[in-house]
């Protein structure tokens, strides 16, 4: 059962929602019958998976003054996700991702865009405060491999910053260090997986960009 209590490190306060400094965060992506969502214990902001969460349990932390992330893939294509046979497999779908049961899609597709605008949709009408949006970097070396660029990935990252706003949704960039000067501006947080675990910790450095903004910065 994945479910940490994380940190927070410094913000500015936006028209969406952003994270205070030192808030705690529960980070609780695996639900399931037999791992149930567990919102019992205090936090300032919940993030759990999009489609496992219930509109009751987003009403219950409202209710105690707390906020909801809805994590979801924003790069990969999952089988087992709701709106899976949306994506067209032809063109849509790329290369098996190293290590899990899913695949790269293809960031460039308007038809990738379409279902994640419908994910984001979903957000907003359940009542989630914001959005954790995985995956957001298959242009690195080993990842998607399936022919789109770096300054692909901006702009596709870029777009889903600006949509989560249009509805209201607070954003987080997760992971994508290396694209950060082009991205902090666009994002109202950051949460990185395990940046002290690589070069010696030297990818934490490369998030100075959010502190300068006064922006949170949440890690494991």
């Amino acid at each position: 059962m994945l479910l940490l209590l994380l940190s927070c490190l410094p913000l500015a306060q936006g028209v969406v929602y952003q994270p205070r400094p030192g808030a705690v965060f529960q980070w609780q992506l695996q639900v399931d019958d037999d791992t149930p969502f567990d919102h019992s214990m205090h936090a300032d902001l919940y993030d759990t998976d999009l489609w496992a969460i219930t509109t009751a349990d987003i009403q219950a932390i409202h209710n105690k003054g707390g906020k909801v992330i809805c994590y979801f893939s924003a790069g990969s294509y999952d089988h087992n996700r709701p709106d899976a046979g949306q994506f067209d497999q032809n063109h849509d779908v790329g290369n098996k991702m190293d290590g899990w049961d899913e695949k790269w899609i293809d960031i460039r597709s308007s038809n990738v865009k379409r279902i994640m605008s419908a994910r984001m949709d979903l957000a907003q009408n359940k009542g989630c405060d914001g959005i954790e949006p995985d995956n957001v970097d298959g242009h690195e070396d080993g990842n998607a491999n399936i022919g789109f660029t770096a300054h692909d990935q901006i702009v596709y990252n870029r777009w889903l910053a600006t949509e989560a706003h249009n509805r209201g949704l607070s954003i987080s960039l997760k992971n994508d260090a290396e694209q950060i000067p082009q991205l902090h501006s666009y994002f109202d947080w950051a949460l990185n997986e395990e940046c002290h675990t690589v070069d010696g910790g030297k990818e934490c450095l490369l998030y100075q960009p959010f502190l300068n903004d006064t922006k949170v910065i949440c890690h494991s």
